[in-house]
């Protein structure tokens, strides 16, 4: 789960709006498919010279990207107010999301001024072997991602730490970071309580406990992969490098400052029950807040008003009596509510340039005239995976990307007797799992800049993330020599599933 919003499929507009066809509902401009190329072509050249090469501001780049759908609906008969009134209703069904990363923002403040992620980074100098580090960090943060079932709560607390731990070692950052996204999004694909797995299998029209089921033939694997990989990594640490008076020296620090003892660990539990208990995200991050802030004046002795700084402004080693190292200056000083406004404000470019491409109608025409082509269930899975991928790179929104890639390959996956938890375990790996990777999506934003790590840094070692695709792909195109290991057909006591419409 990633804190998006609750009711993913948009509502239809009015019968005035200037793009609504008979009886009100939407038609979307149809262009050649030849034209509808061109606007596709200038915003992959702006993604991957912009952001990619030059490292361009990844906002700035996607406003040039949505101008230029918006130019091309407009040339096809949407204007700007159409645009602009489709972001504003994603910004609506977004609020609450919008609303819990700040929170998150504030949530990271407390705890570091209670003591709970120095009390955690503690916890792991001096219990972590480094060789062990990559996999237990894939490990730990699994484990939490998947009681929780939110990728974005797992990364901002345990994962923290995490890299503060790394970070103390002087152990690779890319690497630490790539195990604690692979290990957020397990949880986040396979947890009954993240948003993303039970809107994919609503969206597809199936059972979501017959859907987590049929992921772990790819989710199994991906683990597997990621768990080997993290290992050589890790045994490939020069145990004798690592500097074990630094470790011992942060360990000191850490103690001197901080009053730590096990009563810190009150905020991470009070998250673990509240999402456990499947209490609104909102309101469980803000009695974790509250709870560390309690424990920030009482256990730490902060003022009322060192507390309320970071919450709001973070937490800075200013605040704290006596000299703090350099390496410890900058694990500690994070976290505030200001310290989510960029991320907030990328929500803002991701949704404009979502109502572009959408009403464009780029997409819908490109994909429809590749699905006609398909003839068999691996190329179809392909394409679906293929197109997920795609979408979510372009629409920054999972749950509305579950729904389109519904619409268009649902029908399909009927016809070829495939059972819907074949497309909704796609779209899993194809979506959910790749959105964290692009540094132009919400999601690939946010954990960037909560871990410290740039998306392309930490993208080759994010290996759950990326092997779910080709494991996917894999099964699919194997199916006939493997009597459909790992792909569900109809069957004809087993009644189709009637998909949701977007």
């Amino acid at each position: 789960m990633k804190f998006q919003q609750d009711t993913p499929p948009q509502e239809p507009p009015s019968q005035d709006s200037p793009s609504a066809g008979e009886g009100g509902k939407r038609t979307l401009p149809q262009p050649r498919p030849a034209v509808a190329l061109i606007p596709v072509v200038i915003t992959v050249a702006i993604f991957v010279g912009g952001i990619g090469i030059m490292e361009f501001p990844a906002e700035l780049m996607l406003i040039f990207a949505a101008i230029v759908f918006t130019v091309f609906s407009a040339c096809h008969g949407v204007g700007l107010d159409q645009v602009l009134a489709d972001m504003g209703e994603k910004i609506k069904r977004a609020l609450t999301g919008i609303l819990i990363l700040l929170s998150i923002g504030i949530l990271i403040g407390t705890w570091m001024i209670a003591g709970t992620v120095p009390l955690m980074v503690d916890y792991g100098l001096q219990l972590i072997n480094p060789s062990y580090l990559y996999v237990l960090s894939f490990v730990v943060t699994a484990i939490v991602a998947t009681f929780t079932g939110t990728s974005w709560g797992a990364a901002g607390t345990i994962g923290v730490a995490l890299m503060g731990v790394a970070a103390t070692m002087d152990i690779s950052l890319a690497i630490t970071a790539g195990a604690v996204v692979s290990g957020a999004y397990f949880g986040d694909k396979l947890s009954p309580l993240s948003d993303t797995t039970n809107v994919s299998s609503l969206a597809a029209g199936a059972n979501i406990y017959e859907h987590i089921r049929h992921m772990l033939y790819t989710a199994v694997p991906s683990s597997l992969l990621a768990v080997v990989v993290f290992l050589l990594a890790g045994f490939s640490i020069d145990a004798g490098s690592v500097d074990l008076d630094v470790i011992d020296g942060t360990v000191d620090e850490l103690q001197e400052l901080f009053t730590l003892n096990p009563l810190l660990l009150l905020p991470p539990a009070v998250v673990l029950v509240g999402s456990i208990m499947r209490k609104p995200p909102l309101i469980v991050l803000f009695v974790s807040s509250v709870t560390a802030a309690v424990l920030a004046v009482l256990v730490q002795g902060f003022s009322i008003a060192d507390t309320f700084d970071a919450a709001v402004s973070g937490f800075t080693t200013d605040m704290l009596s006596g000299d703090v190292s350099d390496p410890l200056t900058e694990l500690l000083n994070r976290g505030g509510l200001h310290s989510m406004y960029n991320s907030a404000f990328f929500v803002f470019c991701a949704f404009f340039f979502a109502a572009a491409l959408e009403n464009s109608g780029v997409l819908r025409l490109l994909l429809s005239t590749v699905i006609d082509k398909l003839r068999s269930t691996g190329s179809l899975v392909l394409a679906t995976l293929l197109s997920g991928f795609t979408v979510i790179n372009g629409t920054s929104n999972a749950l509305v990307t579950y729904f389109l890639i519904n619409d268009l390959y649902g029908e399909a996956f009927k016809k070829r007797n495939l059972h819907p938890t074949n497309l909704s375990r796609s779209m899993e790996d194809s979506v959910t799992l790749t959105e964290v990777l692009m540094p132009w999506t919400v999601s690939g934003a946010f954990i960037a800049g909560t871990l410290g790590v740039d998306n392309f840094d930490f993208l080759p070692w994010a290996v759950f993330c990326w092997s779910g695709i080709a494991f996917s792909a894999l099964l699919a195109y194997l199916s006939p020599v493997t009597r459909d290991f790992g792909i569900r057909r109809l069957t004809p006591r087993e009644p189709e599933a009637e998909p949701a419409k977007a």
